[in-house]
């Protein structure tokens, strides 16, 4: 079988041409298969940013978005001409957790089963005792509702004629028709299960018993009122200390006539001086604002004085000027601007700036919960080197690298705001990163996913309140639901002077 030769010219001239327009054509589809790439790069970047954000907080803007990123991502991805820049993670695998003794404090049923057979079923001898397999079932108990008749009984007396009775029970809402605990269970499904109210409602009519949204909202904002005092005393206990983390979050909320909700704001404030050896009790402090200016952080921290741990946000800086509060940065922000370009896109200078980042963190991890002087010994001997290593590693690399680059712009972030990153090294009671006020947000964001926007302001510092006595609730390891219990049947009758008694720290109640 004969195949068809193309006719190459003979002369040298010609066949070097020949070869240079081969070679341009060669290159000219080598650099449409980068810019491919780093479409493709940019495309899985953009998505990744995207549904960090998507899951923490419900945007039908970003869920566009996400879906016109991965069609286009798709389209690129399916080219033939393309290869394909996704890599399969391999599936992790994880070892099979123990099986814990379930609570000794929960009431126990025991059920005792004998043998069916009077006697031997082989041979018709006797039976005798030869041991027992012993098992445990957690089983639920379906939640009742009841209600509590109260009779006040009059008497009059034979010779005046005076009439006496028992005083009214105090009741948390006055005239109200919720108890204690079921107005406990309505805050701490909303605000700590993160249960809207109609889900409630729709929860209590399969139990038989209907109550509307309307009226469970209104409990809510009568709750508020009295709770009030003590959400003071919290914010008066944050402020009272020499070093505050700082962070916020957005929040939808509905605006009546406009079709679409507004952006407020959760401030949270959290003093926790455990990883410093502190014993005194931890708490966090929200605040609730209609916007992002720095005016309302600016209000907040009025009267504070300290060191103040958050992020770069511009609001922060007049207080920094006045003198009175000191900047503290978050690591754990700057490196996980690193993160996101090593994930799309590694190379070894983002995993070595990693690399020394971790080994901060491993000397964290070493003197966490040791006091605030051995702390700063420590960094002092072991971190500053690091720092200062990082610092002069982090300068030279930016002089090889395009301004343009993502990796020299988180860099740059580093440098722009190194003195703030660096303070934690000088000083036992300041943290390597912010992290506990952002762990103190996750609440919010869950919440965020349920009930999707918030009615109004007032409804914003509602929440704030709520967020406040339950995320204090948590820190000190006190069960939400059965706090507010207690809190609520008493403090409308509990001294104005004395509500520091009812502070989450300041009770002892069990979880059941």
């Amino acid at each position: 079988m004969k195949t068809k030769n193309h006719a190459l010219p003979n002369d040298v001239p010609a066949l070097r041409a020949l070869v240079a327009q081969q070679q341009a054509t060669i290159a000219s589809l080598h650099d449409n298969l980068n810019a491919r790439k780093a479409e493709i790069d940019h495309l899985q970047a953009q998505l990744a940013k995207l549904r960090r954000l998507y899951f923490g907080r419900s945007s039908e803007k970003a869920g566009r978005q996400i879906v016109q990123l991965e069609n286009r991502l798709e389209a690129l991805l399916t080219d033939d001409n393309v290869p394909s820049a996704r890599v399969a993670d391999p599936a992790a695998v994880r070892p099979s957790s123990p099986r814990h003794p379930l609570p000794a404090h929960l009431p126990r049923e025991e059920r005792c089963l004998e043998p069916q057979e009077p006697a031997c079923p082989a041979c018709g001898g006797d039976l005798k005792p030869l041991g027992e397999d012993v098992s445990e079932q957690l089983e639920l108990i379906k939640s009742a509702f009841k209600v509590i008749k109260t009779r006040r009984k009059k008497k009059a007396c034979a010779r005046c004629d005076v009439i006496v009775q028992a005083p009214a029970p105090s009741r948390p809402i006055e005239r109200g028709i919720a108890g204690p605990g079921l107005l406990a269970r309505v805050m701490t499904a909303k605000y700590a299960e993160h249960l809207p109210l109609y889900r409630q409602a729709e929860i209590f009519a399969r139990q038989g018993v209907t109550l509307s949204r309307a009226t469970m909202a209104g409990w809510v904002g009568l709750c508020r009122n009295l709770l009030a005092p003590l959400a003071d005393a919290v914010c008066d206990y944050v402020m009272n200390t020499g070093k505050v983390h700082v962070d916020d979050t957005p929040v939808d909320v509905l605006q009546p006539g406009k079709g679409k909700p507004k952006t407020g704001r959760l401030w949270v404030y959290v003093r926790d001086d455990r990883n410093a050896g502190s014993r005194l009790p931890p708490a966090v402090w929200f605040a609730y604002s209609p916007d992002r200016k720095g005016v309302h952080p600016q209000t907040h921290l009025a009267g504070f004085s300290g060191l103040l741990q958050a992020d770069a946000y511009a609001g922060f800086n007049p207080l920094y000027e006045e003198g009175h509060i000191r900047e503290v940065g978050c690591m754990a922000h700057a490196r996980r601007k690193i993160h996101d370009i090593h994930v799309r896109t590694p190379s070894p200078t983002t995993a070595e700036a990693l690399q020394r980042i971790g080994e901060l963190y491993a000397i964290e991890a070493d003197i966490r919960g040791c006091g605030a002087e051995e702390r700063r010994q420590v960094r002092e001997t072991r971190s500053r080197p690091i720092l200062t290593s990082l610092e002069h590693w982090i300068r030279e690399k930016l002089t090889t690298l395009s301004r343009q680059a993502d990796t020299a712009k988180a860099f740059n972030y580093l440098m722009n705001h190194w003195q703030a990153l660096c303070y934690y090294s000088t000083d036992g009671w300041a943290e390597i990163d912010n992290n506990i006020a952002e762990n103190a947000l996750r609440m919010v964001s869950l919440g965020r996913k349920n009930y999707l926007f918030m009615g109004s302001d007032s409804g914003g510092d509602r929440a704030a309140l709520m967020y406040t006595l339950i995320g204090s609730c948590k820190l000190n390891g006190v069960e939400p639901e059965a706090y507010l219990r207690h809190v609520l049947a008493v403090i409308a009758d509990h001294p104005i002077n004395k509500i520091k008694d009812l502070l989450p720290w300041n009770l002892t109640l069990s979880a059941g």
